[in-house]
C-alpha cells in the first residue's frame, strides 16, 4: 500500500493552491503569506543523515538533504537525494531500499539517443519518487576536456550540443516524474583536484562558447527545476558566490526561472552569495564552516545588505520549481519500485552505449566457439561502477559483489554491480564451454587462453569522485596481462570498464575492444548479448580517445591522483585549448587521435549519400539517404558538423546528428536541422550570439574525421537573441 509522505495542501480556494494559475503566481502568493522563519527555513538544507557532528534530523529518510515542510502552507518537506547513476542509499542507512544502477553518464550519451537518455531519467525519476524523494542531484554536463577527470562518468562527453542534449533529456525524465531535477556543476567544474581550492582559468568568449553552451542547451532542452553551482573558482571567484556566471548569465541572459543550491561544502558567504545569485544553501551545518543562509543572512536582512526583495526572490524560485514540476501537488509516496524493468532500462542503455572500437577480421560477434576463457575484471561476479556520491550499492540483486577492495572508505567502496558478464554469456552461449580465470597470473591467464577458441578479457579502470586520475593506464599490470593473453591466441577481445579513454598498447596485437565504460546493473547481459551477436552495437563515442597524455592541451598536471608525490599549483589554465575541446583542438593541432569522436563499429554496414543543404535565414537543414548495406539490423548514427567560414578560431562543430534503426537492404532519408547556436559565436561586448556572415561547408560524417558528403551554404550575419 502507498503511504503519502507529503502533506495536504492549502484550500482550493487560496490563490497559491490554485492548479491552474501560473507556476510563479502560485509561488508569488506562498511567499507573501510566509513568516522571516519560514522563508530562512526554506534556503537552507540539513545533511539528511547522520555525521560526525549531528543525528539525522527528525522527518528526513536518510539522503543527502532535508528541508522540514511548513505544513500551515501545505509546502512538502524537501527531501533531497543523490545523484546521477540512480537513488542513493549510502551504506543501507535505508532498510531494504534498493535502485536501479544505471550505466554511466559517457554510456549514456554514446547512445546518441535522446529518448533513450529520457527513459533514463524517468526510472531515476521514479524510483526516487517511489522512494519518498522529491529532489535528485543529478544531470552532470561538465565538459570532458581530460580523460583524468575523476568524475568524467558522470558527465556526458567533449561537445556541448551533444552533451547538452543528452544531460537535457535524462533531466526531462526525471522532471517527467515530479520530482525536480538538478543541472550540475555550474560551471568548468572540469576537473577534481582539490576542487573546493582551484581555480579554473578560462576567457568569457570561450567559456561562453563551450562549457556554458553545454548548460545553456541542456536548460533549453530540459528545463531543469535546480541549478548547482560548483565547488571550485572560475576565474578567481567560487562558483556559488559568482555574480556573473549566477547573475549574469544565468539568471539575467538566459532568463532562468529556477533556483541555485549549493554543492555539499560548496557554500562561503551569505550576503555575497545572495547577491551572486544563489538561493539555497546545502547541508552547511555538516559542510561549510558555518550555516551562511540562518544567522548571517538575517544579520545581512537587518543591515540592509540583503534586501528583503532578494531573500523573496529566492524563496519563490524554490516554490516555482516545485510547483512546475508537479512535486508540490504531487508529494511523493513510499512504495516498492519495479526493479526489474529498472533493470530493463538500463541494459537497453549499455547495450545501445557500448561502443565498438575495433572488430579485426569480424572476430565479434562470437561464431560459436567450441571454448572460450573468459579473463579479469572480476567478471565472474559483476560489472564495475564509479565512486563517491553516485555510487548505488544496493540493487534489487543484492549489494557489492566484491567487497573489501582499497579503497573501502570515501571515495569508495569500489563497487561492482553484481551482474556478471560469465554468467551472461554463459546463458548466451549454452552450448560453449566458457572458464574463468581471475587474471592476477597472467602466465596462467595465456595458458589457458592458447587452449580456447577465443578469450575474452576484462579490463577494469576505477575512478571516484574528489580525485583525479594520475595517468591514463590500466592499473594493476592489467596492460601486461592483455598482451601476454593477445600473444597465446590473436582471438583475443577486450572489454574495457573505465571511466574514459585509456592507453591501449597492445591494441594492434588484439582482435577486438569493445569499451562498455561502466555498464550499470544491466551490464552482464547487456555485454553478453552484444558480444554474441544478439544486439549489434551502435554506440558512438562521445569523446575523442588521444593515444596518450601527450595529445592533451595539459600532458603534465601537478597533483593528481591519491597522495601525489608533487602538489597541485591549484590552477588548471583551460585557456590553452579555449573552446576547442576534444576534437576541436585536434582539428587545430592537426593530430591524429587514436578514435575520433562519433567512432563506433557496427555488426553491419551503412552508406549515406544525396546530401541536400538549405538556409532559411539562419536555420541550416540537411537531408540525406542511409542505406543499410550489410546482411543484418543495426543502427546508423549519420552525424552533421559545420565547418565554420575560412579563418575562424574553432573551424569546425558539431550541429546535429539522428540514430536510424534499419534492416538489412532498407533505406531511409534521413532530415537533420542545425542547432543555430553552433553556427555562431558569442558576442562579449553585446553579450548577443550571432552567425557570421560567410560560407560555410556541411559535413555529413559517421565521426568527426570520417566525412562521406559536404556541400556548402552562405549565410549573412544575423544575431540569435
Amino acid at each position: 500500500m502507498a503511504v503519502a509522505l507529503g502533506l495536504p495542501l492549502a484550500a482550493a480556494a487560496d490563490p497559491a493552491a490554485d492548479g491552474a494559475a501560473s507556476a510563479d503566481s502560485r509561488a508569488q502568493a506562498l511567499v507573501a503569506r510566509m513568516t522571516l522563519d519560514e522563508k530562512i527555513q526554506m534556503v537552507h538544507s540539513y545533511f539528511g543523515m547522520d555525521s560526525e557532528k549531528l543525528k539525522q534530523p527528525k522527518g528526513a529518510l536518510g539522503s543527502a538533504g532535508y528541508i522540514a515542510p511548513i505544513e500551515r502552507l501545505g509546502i512538502p518537506a524537501q527531501q533531497i537525494v543523490d545523484a546521477g547513476m540512480g537513488v542513493t542509499n549510502p551504506g543501507g542507512i535505508r532498510k531494504g531500499d534498493f535502485a536501479t544502477a544505471m550505466p554511466s553518464g559517457p554510456a549514456n550519451a554514446s547512445t546518441w539517443n535522446p529518448d533513450l537518455a529520457f527513459a533514463n531519467g524517468a526510472t531515476m525519476g521514479r524510483e526516487a519518487w517511489q522512494q519518498g524523494f522529491n529532489v535528485l542531484l543529478g544531470g552532470g554536463a561538465n565538459l570532458h576536456r581530460d580523460p583524468r577527470n575523476g568524475r568524467n562518468f558522470e558527465y556526458a562527453g567533449e561537445d556541448p550540443l551533444l552533451a547538452g542534449v543528452m544531460a537535457g533529456n535524462v533531466i526531462k525524465g526525471v522532471q517527467s516524474e515530479k520530482v525536480i531535477s538538478t543541472l550540475k556543476h555550474f560551471a568548468l567544474n572540469d576537473m577534481e583536484t582539490r576542487r573546493n581550492f582551484h581555480d579554473a582559468l578560462l576567457g568569457e568568449k570561450d567559456l561562453q562558447e563551450s562549457d556554458l553552451l553545454a548548460f545553456k542547451i541542456a536548460i533549453k532542452t530540459g528545463q531543469p527545476a535546480s541549478v548547482m553551482c560548483s565547488y571550485q573558482k572560475t576565474n578567481g571567484t567560487y562558483g556559488c558566490e559568482h555574480e556573473y556566471l549566477l547573475g549574469d548569465v544565468l539568471k539575467k541572459e538566459w532568463a532562468y526561472p529556477g533556483y541555485v543550491m549549493t554543492d555539499w561544502g560548496g557554500g562561503h558567504s551569505s550576503a555575497k552569495a545572495a547577491m551572486a545569485g544563489l538561493d539555497q544553501q546545502s547541508a552547511g551545518e555538516v559542510f561549510d564552516p558555518e550555516v551562511y543562509f540562518d544567522k548571517p543572512l538575517r544579520a545581512d536582512l537587518k543591515a540592509g545588505r540583503v534586501p528583503m526583495s532578494q531573500l523573496d526572490d529566492m524563496v519563490k524560485r524554490i516554490l516555482r520549481s516545485f510547483i512546475a514540476v508537479g512535486a508540490l501537488d504531487h508529494p511523493p509516496q513510499r512504495q516498492p519500485i519495479d526493479g526489474p524493468a529498472g533493470v530493463a532500462t538500463a541494459q537497453r542503455i549499455i547495450e545501445e552505449g557500448a561502443v565498438l572500437l575495433k572488430n579485426e577480421r569480424s572476430l565479434l560477434p562470437l561464431q560459436k566457439p567450441k571454448k572460450v576463457v573468459v579473463i579479469g575484471g572480476h567478471a565472474d561476479k559483476g560489472v564495475l561502477s564509479g565512486g563517491g556520491s553516485s555510487r548505488i550499492d544496493f540493487t534489487m540483486f543484492g549489494g557489492n559483489a566484491v567487497p573489501g577492495l582499497t579503497p573501502t572508505s570515501w571515495p569508495g567502496p569500489v563497487v561492482y554491480l553484481a551482474s556478471a558478464p560469465l554468467a551472461g554469456l554463459k546463458q548466451a552461449m549454452p552450448q560453449t564451454q566458457i572458464e574463468y580465470v581471475d587474471g592476477t597470473d597472467p602466465v596462467k591467464a595465456a595458458e589457458m587462453a592458447a587452449k580456447a577458441d577465443v578469450a575474452v578479457v576484462f579490463a577494469t579502470q576505477w575512478a571516484a569522485e574528489s580525485v583525479d586520475l594520475p595517468h591514463m593506464d590500466l592499473p594493476d599490470g592489467q596492460d601486461q596481462l592483455i598482451s601476454a593473453v593477445a600473444k597465446a591466441n590473436a582471438k583475443t577481445v577486450v572489454v574495457l570498464e573505465t571511466n574514459s579513454a585509456v592507453r591501449m598498447p597492445w591494441l594492434n596485437e588484439v582482435g577486438a575492444v569493445l569499451q562498455a565504460w561502466y555498464p550499470g546493473v544491466g551490464g552482464g547481459v547487456g555485454i553478453a548479448r552484444l558480444i554474441t551477436g544478439e544486439v549489434s552495437p551502435s554506440g558512438r563515442l562521445p569523446i575523442t580517445w588521444p593515444t596518450g597524455l601527450d595529445q592533451l592541451p595539459r600532458p603534465v598536471v601537478p597533483g593528481l591522483g591519491f597522495n601525489p608525490a608533487v602538489p597541485s599549483d591549484d590552477v588548471f589554465d583551460y585557456r590553452i585549448e579555449g573552446a576547442n575541446v576534444g576534437y576541436k583542438w585536434f582539428e587545430v593541432k592537426g593530430m591524429k587521435p587514436l578514435y575520433p569522436f562519433g567512432h563506433g563499429l557496427s555488426y553491419t554496414s551503412f552508406a549515406y549519400d544525396s546530401l541536400k543543404v538549405s538556409a532559411d535565414g539562419n536555420q541550416v537543414t540537411a537531408t540525406f539517404r542511409v542505406r543499410n548495406t550489410g546482411k543484418r539490423e543495426g543502427s546508423a548514427v549519420p552525424q552533421i558538423y559545420v565547418r565554420m567560414p575560412s579563418g575562424h578560431s574553432t573551424p569546425v562543430r558539431l550541429a546535429g546528428w539522428s540514430k536510424v534503426k534499419l534492416g538489412a537492404g532498407q533505406t531511409s532519408t534521413v532530415t537533420v536541422k542545425a542547432e543555430p547556436l553552433t553556427l555562431a559565436d558569442y558576442d562579449v561586448a553585446t553579450k548577443r550570439w550571432v552567425v557570421p556572415a560567410g560560407e560555410y561547408t556541411i559535413e555529413l560524417a559517421d565521426s568527426a574525421t570520417d566525412v562521406v558528403q559536404s556541400a556548402k551554404v552562405d549565410l549573412s550575419q544575423s544575431s540569435l537573441n
